[in-house]
């Protein structure tokens, strides 16, 4: 997937299909609409990804916001999706006043050469937002493109969007949130040394620090899965700032894994929140802190065994 990124001099010779947004989260909502371009792949378009850095809501209101999806992120999501190109426009006081006419003419049509657009009924662009599917469609036939209007997913009566998946996640609802957004919600950077407080107790975990922009949960215990080293590996994670053993304040990551004893120090991981357990808890003692952590461990392991059972009776062949 090719990257452009900090520029409004956009440079590529394919025709493209494009889909336009914030993309936060990546929803159900989104992956609706990302589907489109990646079939519209099969016509030789180049499947891309048009969102703005950064995102309108910041730099309207100055003020940074927490991301269900880090920059980082999205770019290994789209990745794997298979998208071709990737384009974080710079949001700025010049690139938010053009005309919305502008943006279609020569950033869609001339830049980036546009045969298929995919947009949703919510779309705003240009100048103090102008710019929607109508004056999409209303310059399709001279600008020579195609645009698909994608409607909103619904789920309990309400549309699927990113507000709705980030109040879902403050409440700690995790299996809601699966839903809406199609996929587990995941915390993910690079593997970092702690104070090696779990090793010591004979219960080591895997420690991330979330980037500052990283919208995060009620702090507490959560079933997880972990993605590293090539493969996904059952565990429990702790959220929050160690209140036992620390008074920093600093937000971490730290995840037990079952069956599991390699050194991946510096790899990069991905953490899968399924199910919220209990809140964090500040403990008289290390000791105490010890026999809860044993707790939280066996009945997460107890879970774990649960659902390999039910998975191995399920493939069992009637008789």
């Amino acid at each position: 997937m090719q990257i452009i990124s900090g520029t409004t001099e956009i440079n590529w010779e394919q025709h493209t299909a494009v889909a336009i947004g914030k993309f936060d989260g990546i929803h159900q909502g989104h992956r609706r609409l990302l589907d489109q371009i990646i079939r519209a792949k099969e016509d030789g378009l180049a499947a891309t990804v048009f969102t703005f850095d950064p995102p309108p809501s910041v730099f309207f209101s100055g003020k940074p916001q927490a991301e269900l999806t880090t920059k980082e992120e999205k770019r290994r999501i789209f990745e794997k999706m298979g998208i071709d190109l990737l384009v974080e426009f710079p949001m700025n006081a010049r690139t938010a006043a053009m005309p919305p006419e502008t943006f279609v003419s020569r950033v869609l049509h001339e830049q980036l050469k546009a045969r298929y657009i995919a947009a949703g009924t919510d779309l705003s662009f240009g100048d103090r937002g102008k710019g929607d599917w109508h004056l999409l469609k209303a310059m399709a036939e001279k600008m020579g493109y195609q645009v698909q209007v994608i409607d909103k997913i619904m789920y309990g009566g309400r549309e699927i969007s990113s507000t709705f998946v980030r109040e879902e996640i403050l409440k700690g609802n995790m299996e809601l949130a699966e839903k809406l957004l199609g996929a587990p919600f995941t915390v993910s950077g690079t593997v970092k040394h702690g104070k090696r407080l779990g090793r010591t107790l004979g219960m080591p975990t895997v420690n991330l620090l979330p980037p500052r922009d990283k919208l995060l949960p009620p702090k507490g215990v959560y079933l997880s899965r972990m993605f590293a080293g090539g493969s996904w590996h059952e565990g429990i994670t702790n959220i929050g700032c160690r209140p036992t053993v620390s008074n920093s304040g600093q937000m971490s990551v730290e995840t037990y894994l079952y069956n599991f004893n390699k050194e991946i120090y510096g790899e990069y991981v991905e953490v899968s929140l399924l199910t919220y357990c209990r809140p964090e808890m500040k403990f008289s003692s290390v000791d105490e802190l010890k026999e809860n952590m044993a707790r939280d461990i066996e009945a997460g392991r107890e879970y774990w065994e649960s659902r390999s059972a039910e998975k191995t009776v399920g493939q069992r062949i009637p008789v």
